[in-house]
This record gives C-alpha cells, structure tokens and sequence, in this order.
C-alpha cells in the first residue's frame, strides 16, 4: 500500500485571483492597505490567523477582523462564479487523480490550509467526492508546516511515513512533508517559486507526478 497527499491551493487548483482578492477585500474593509499580489502568494497554505499576522505584523488588533473580512469576501466571490470556475483545476490533474484512484494500492488524502466548507464546496463542485481517504483541513490543525495533519492522515489509513509522499507547492508543504518523515513532490505551476523548494523531486507537470511517485514510494504493479 502506498499514501499519495496532495495540498489544494496552488497545487490542485488555481484560486489565485480569488485569494488576492479577497484579501485585498478583507484589508480595505479595516482601511489598511492591502498586501502586494507576491506578498498574498507567499502565504497561500498558511491557516488564516497566521497569514494575517504574517501580512499585517504591526496590526495584531485587527487580524480577527481580518480573518473575518476575508472569508466573507471569499465565500461572496466564490458565490458569484461558482467554485468550479473560481477554483479551476490545473490542466491534468483530474486525469492524474482518476488514474491513481483506480489503484488498489494507492490511497489518496488531502492536507490543505483551507476550512473545511471551503474544501467541501470544491469538492463538489469539481465530482472529486469519494477521492480521499482522509481530508485535513486547517479548521483542527496547526498551521502548516506543523505535521499535524500528516499524522493524521497516516492514523487514519494505518500507512506508514515511508510508504507516503506530499505534494505541493509551498515551502510550507515541503516543510511539513520533512516534519512528518514522509517524501515531498514540488510543483512547478503554485504560488510559491520553484526554486525554493526544497523537495526530494520537482515535476513540471501533472503527468510527471506518476512516474515520479513510482521512484520515491515503490511502483505501481
């Protein structure tokens, strides 16, 4: 048995012009100034209270409001397209998860920073419901890269660190994969620069991920 886990933001889909905006939302709404777009994707896998602290360090009086302001703007941006379109999947990732799915062997699971209606919604609005195994959301969790949620995961398949492997594409992924002893797959399409990324492999796209999850787990037979 092998465990595939995989971020969502930035890895799975393309939320970028959402979180931007809706963090632009949530800091005009307090009359501060908002981050600039780079600074927005440096925190992208970050829980939100950590994110507002690490955007707004001199306003600690203001993060709640802030965390508040942005998923009110979120949930209201989200509503106007629909999670399907706001929150498109990246070319191949559907094919590459229906792919490992219909592997006996191969559990998938999900550690993401986003909440857990956040992470239903896409779900459902992109038919990926009965996929994982086990889904790890930021709602009972330490912010990333803490390894609480791939402890989790691995409790709840009854898999092993060795017989697993993260993918994402945040530092904050790849830091998290290190801290729970399991294998970490960079990609090169997030929000954070793939130079940075201290992985045991770095894929270009989706369909890379099977070969490469064969070399750093064991192959598929």
């Amino acid at each position: 048995m092998r465990l595939v886990i995989f971020d969502v933001d930035g890895t799975l889909v393309d939320s970028q012009d959402d979180i931007c905006a809706a963090m632009g939302l949530a800091f005009s709404g307090v009359g501060l100034e908002a981050p600039g777009r780079a600074a927005i994707k440096g925190i992208v896998g970050l829980s939100l209270p950590e994110a507002m602290a690490f955007l707004a360090p001199e306003k600690a009086e203001q993060h709640s409001a802030l965390v508040g302001g942005y998923k009110a703007a979120y949930i209201s941006l989200r509503a106007e397209q629909g999670a399907k379109q706001s929150s498109p999947l990246f070319k191949g990732a559907k094919r590459v998860l229906d792919r490992l799915k219909a592997q006996d062997e191969t559990l998938l699971a999900i550690a993401t920073g986003k909440s857990r209606r956040g992470l239903d919604k896409l779900i459902e609005a992109h038919g990926l419901g009965g996929y994982f195994h086990s889904e790890q959301v930021a709602d009972h969790h330490p912010s990333k890269p803490h390894p609480s949620m791939i402890t989790t995961i691995l409790h709840e398949t009854g898999l092993a660190a060795h017989q697993a492997v993260m993918i994402g594409d945040t530092t904050f992924d790849m830091d998290m994969a290190r801290a729970a002893k399991v294998k970490a797959i960079g990609v090169s399409w997030g929000y954070h620069d793939a130079d940075l990324l201290d992985a045991d492999a770095l894929v270009q796209s989706f369909e890379e991920l099977p070969d490469v999850i064969d070399r750093l787990i064991g192959e598929h037979p």
